[in-house]
């Protein structure tokens, strides 16, 4: 079975983006990321957030959004601030690509448009929007639990604590 894709366009900040490919990581993901970024890849502060478990990360490469689509052939599905459809009302697949925008400008409107579904997280209207991390975090959980994908749903030897 396919497994679910984390895809980080263009990221801004060195520890989000260690951070959410530790997440995807530790939960079986893989994980894109579509350049350029706003670091080096090999930034100290990407290896410190996301520790020794990128090693079991894995990760895609693209050199740009154009190669990403060339090579895409699954649903994409964008958390963005722009959606009408709550994240909680959605029905996810066990094999879509969550895609987060940049942290300092989201994606571009032929990005947004790209996407076969968009997606929010409803938050105060006062509020701008959640870091990338924790929105990937919320609805990486969400979509892995309609999916029954988590790592102890489909790793049978997998021991739950009490």
């Amino acid at each position: 079975m396919a497994r679910m894709r984390l895809v980080l366009y263009q990221p801004d900040i060195p520890q989000n983006t260690g951070t959410i490919l530790r997440l995807a990581a530790c939960l079986g993901l893989a994980a894109d990321i579509i350049e350029p970024c706003g670091f080096v890849l090999t930034d100290k502060r990407l290896r410190r957030a996301g520790m020794d478990y990128l090693d079991a990360l894995a990760l895609t490469r693209h050199t740009s959004w154009t190669a990403f689509e060339a090579a895409r052939t699954r649903r994409l599905v964008l958390l963005t601030t722009r959606a009408a459809t709550p994240y909680t009302a959605f029905t996810f697949q066990p094999e879509d690509m969550l895609l987060l925008g940049r942290e300092s400008a989201g994606v571009p409107d032929a990005v947004h448009a790209a996407a076969d579904a968009r997606i929010k997280i409803p938050i105060r209207p006062d509020q701008r929007s959640l870091n990338v991390a924790v929105a990937a975090a919320m609805v990486t959980g969400e979509a892995m639990r309609q999916t029954g994908t988590f790592p102890a749903d489909a790793d049978p030897t997998y021991e739950e604590l009490p």
